[in-house]
């Protein structure tokens, strides 16, 4: 898979009505998420892809893009359709774009 393009969306111009999976880990994921969004993180996507429904577009965070893209990458090459939010959820943030805590707190990225 090195060298595949991964189709990527700024954050601010996420449509709010899509499936948006972060992939970020636990402690990041309390600490700030989008409120619609799903978490599996990174290393349990493989064995968890069948939570995802195939008949959608999947729009895949994480904190900075990096994670996202190989993620997103990886369900493409499953025959997914995936695109990779540019900058993560740094960038969702610096959009204005809505977060939540799991804690109830101030979201943040963490």
């Amino acid at each position: 898979m090195v060298g595949m393009t991964v189709p990527e969306i700024e954050a601010g111009a996420v449509p709010d009505d899509v499936y948006l999976l972060d992939v970020r880990e636990p402690d990041e994921w309390q600490a700030g998420h989008a409120p619609a969004a799903v978490h599996i993180p990174l290393g349990t996507l493989q064995q968890r892809v069948d939570e995802i429904p195939a008949e959608v577009p999947v729009y895949v965070v994480c904190r900075i893009g990096g994670r996202s893209a190989q993620a997103a990458a990886w369900l493409n090459h499953v025959g997914r359709e995936a695109v990779n939010v540019g900058g993560g959820m740094l960038s969702w943030a610096a959009a204005g774009r809505p977060m939540v805590a799991e804690n109830g707190g101030q979201p943040y990225v963490a």
